[in-house]
Formats: C-alpha cells, structure tokens, sequence
C-alpha cells in the first residue's frame, strides 16, 4: 500500500509537469524548405506594445502553406506583398513579403507551394516572416510546429 506522502508527492508531481501544447499536435510544416530562424518570436508586454509577432525565416524562392486551408488574402499591405490564409478554428497564417497568384477564396493544400519571396516589408532579403493568430490574438509560430522547446539550463564553466 502507497503511503499518503508518497500519494500527495506523486500529486504535486503530475501537477508540476506542463502539459502538452495542443497546437503542437496539429501537424503543421514549415513555410519553407531550409529553416533558419533569424529572428524569433518576442511576445508583445500587452496588445499594443513593442514585439515580434511571428517567426522570420531565411528563405529560398518558394513559399508554402503550413496547413490546408485557404486565401483570405493576397495582396499589398503598407506596400508589402502579403499572403494570409485561414486554416479554420481561429487559426490564421500570415506571410510576407510573398507574392502570389492565388485569388481569396483559393484552398491551398498543407506543403503546397502558395508564392515566391519578394522584397519589402521589415525583413532583410531572402527572408520571411511568419505569423499566426489564433482566435485574433498572435501566438509564437513554433507551437505549431512541434511546439516551443523546453529551456534547459547548462552548467558553466
């Protein structure tokens, strides 16, 4: 028979440990076919403060749609080409600068090449950005994508 300490330690343990990411779990793949990630994700303090929603990537020409879904926009915004696809259940897909000949309304296919980097916007050339909301509100690309990984700390010295 298990004692009560060992009951209420075993407890506190199954409560201490994260649980998993649902997003993580969706099979998302990368919008591009070499990923480097060349600036990260830097959740924002509130709504309108100071961050990096989304992912820039290091990129070859071709573009690709992380999960099926289709074009809820394709065009230029503040001078930039932009691709945005709707995935369903609140998950939106914005990339840029990526030029495309796909109309809205268009279903792309998860992996589906959707358009070719462009130049513009925030990012060097040869890079594109990646953003995700979900139900509105930006979240960090990588749980998507097998989720964020876990920070280890390394001995020194």
């Amino acid at each position: 028979m298990i004692s009560a300490t060992l009951r209420s330690l075993a407890l506190v343990m199954t409560l201490a440990l994260p649980a998993s990411d649902p997003l993580a779990a969706l099979g998302w793949v990368w919008p591009v076919e070499r990923v480097q990630i060349v600036r990260p994700y830097e959740a924002p303090a509130h709504a309108y403060g100071p961050g990096h929603r989304g992912v820039d990537l290091a990129s070859g020409e071709v573009v690709r749609s992380p999960a099926d879904g289709h074009v809820a926009f394709a065009g230029s915004v503040a001078g930039r080409p932009v691709v945005t696809i709707d995935h369903g259940g609140g998950l939106v897909t914005t990339l840029e600068p990526v030029v495309s000949d796909l109309a809205v309304g268009a279903v792309v296919a998860r992996a589906a090449p959707i358009g070719r980097l462009d130049g513009g916007g925030h990012t060097a050339p040869g890079v594109v950005h990646f953003g995700v909301r979900l139900n509105g509100e930006y979240v960090n690309p990588l749980r998507l994508l097998g989720g964020v990984p876990r920070a280890i700390l390394l001995p020194c010295c």
